[in-house]
């Protein structure tokens, strides 16, 4: 099959998109694409070029193609897979917000965003598909519509897109740090001064692939978080954390590398000491700020903290006094 006939459209389905490097610096095609096309996730752009789906000024291009000025690059986007193994479920939903556009939901711990391996249900996607039938088809095969994503035992505001361009105009507000996050958590120890910035690459962990960890440059991802101390509470200390960047664990590997890991954090940290049973991490997103993808009105959401966070809070509080 010859590299046109792999980019041409089968019976109209699927999306050719052409684009042109406006660097004067090379960059590689992988790279580049991700940060072009954030409604595709950098996985996927990796299959689009290991399957031929890419051409670098006519030639089919690999991931270290190096992209120079004025290049042409031909990307065809199939149609989104069907959904065979996501099935609606009936769940009970906080809802912060919601229009024809997006929702706005204040996810508990314990609840996994979306299917992966062996966890095929009873997923944040598994219920908004009950509630919106309308989402399956957006953003590919096990994510539909789902804008960032939280940890399983990660508490807080999550947005969801209900449709492919409310999709697109909130991944690139995330992407270009228009939308912004802000997280509560309490962590192991004080932190010398009030507030700062932490700024690691973070990549697959180089012993255990399981995990992230902050990282050299070029094995990892520009990473930035910052802090402020909120207040400290004996040896423990309440924090709040606004991202510039969105990776993988990212409050959490930035908090262990620094040495102040967020309590009940089962990978990235070795302290067990607790002031009462904790399942899963104590990091809830506590506020999300975005522009409405259509109304362009700024809006502000925030979740209230759960029950077990303001437990902590209070034992820790009567212990200091």
């Amino acid at each position: 099959m010859s590299n046109n006939q792999k980019l041409s459209f089968a019976e109209g389905e699927g999306e050719l998109v052409t684009l042109h490097y406006p660097k004067p610096l090379p960059m590689r095609l992988d790279r580049w694409l991700v940060s072009q096309r954030s409604e595709q996730s950098r996985s996927s752009i990796q299959k689009f070029i290991e399957n031929g789906l890419v051409l670098v000024n006519g030639v089919e291009g690999k991931s270290k193609t190096p992209l120079r000025k004025g290049d042409e690059i031909k990307l065809w986007v199939p149609p989104p897979e069907p959904l065979p193994y996501l099935k609606p479920q009936k769940m009970d939903l906080d809802i912060l917000f919601e229009d024809e556009y997006l929702i706005v939901v204040n996810k508990p711990a314990g609840l996994t965003v979306h299917p992966a391996p062996g966890n095929k249900d009873g997923t944040l996607v598994n219920g908004l598909l009950y509630h919106c039938s309308d989402l399956p088809g957006i953003n590919g095969k096990l994510r539909p519509g789902i804008v960032h994503r939280l940890d399983k035992d990660t508490t807080g505001c999550i947005v969801i897109a209900k449709s492919q361009e409310a999709l697109v105009n909130l991944q690139i507000q995330i992407q270009k740090r228009i939308a912004s996050r802000v997280y509560l958590a309490l962590v192991h120890g004080v932190p010398p001064g009030n507030q700062g910035e932490i700024v690691g690459a973070i990549g697959r962990h180089p012993v255990d692939r399981k995990k992230y960890a902050v990282v050299d440059e070029k094995e990892g991802r520009y990473a930035c978080t910052h802090w402020e101390l909120k207040e400290r509470l004996g040896d423990y200390s309440l924090i709040r954390f606004k991202l510039d960047t969105g990776r993988t664990h990212q409050i959490r590997v930035h908090s262990s590398y620094i040495g102040h890991p967020i309590l009940g954090d089962q990978i990235y940290s070795r302290c067990k000491k607790m002031p009462i049973k904790l399942v899963g991490q104590a990091l809830h997103a506590v506020k999300l700020s975005l522009i409405h993808p259509t109304s362009n009105e700024n809006m502000d959401f925030e979740a209230p903290l759960p029950d077990v966070f303001l437990k902590i809070l209070s034992i820790l509080r009567k212990q200091i006094k």
